[in-house]
């Protein structure tokens, strides 16, 4: 079983939403041969508790603007460290950069295949560890790094 149409529909608007949000790290798996309450799920993370809220709030707000889709469940808003939207063909988790590292989803879904993403999207891989780098250098004060 692979994943439906509209997974890939949802998920295709996600990862744009969240890459026009400057999330980082941007990866989706198609986890239907695995799971049965989902077809996708869809990685992203950012650096502090503000920017995790606009990419959520940017992927709900795109979702349903453009294919009509609200979320069944939304967690995690209130520490905004991880934020879970669930609209039952996907789920998306935004996660705090330290979140990400810790809990390793990616770990947990490697032998699933990742799903081709949109260019803006892909571009993403890579910048979180880019950050990480240039707040070390910066002695860890500074500005944002997209």
């Amino acid at each position: 079983m692979t994943a439906t149409d509209r997974s890939l529909e949802l998920i295709n608007a996600a990862a744009q939403a969240a890459a026009d949000k400057l999330a980082h790290d941007i990866i989706a798996y198609d986890v239907s041969d695995v799971l049965s309450i989902t077809d996708a799920f869809l990685l992203a993370s950012a650096p502090n508790d503000r920017q995790v809220k606009s990419i959520v709030d940017g992927i709900e707000e795109r979702l349903n603007k453009d294919l009509d889709a609200k979320p069944v469940r939304r967690e995690g808003d209130r520490e905004a460290r991880w934020v879970l939207l669930d609209y039952v063909d996907i789920v998306v988790h935004v996660q705090h950069s330290e979140e990400r590292v810790f809990y390793a989803l990616e770990r947990l879904w490697k032998d699933c295949p990742q799903l081709e993403l949109p260019a803006d999207a892909e571009a993403t891989r890579g910048k979180g560890a880019e950050y990480a780098q240039a707040q070390a250098a910066d002695g860890g004060s500074g500005g944002e790094l997209s």
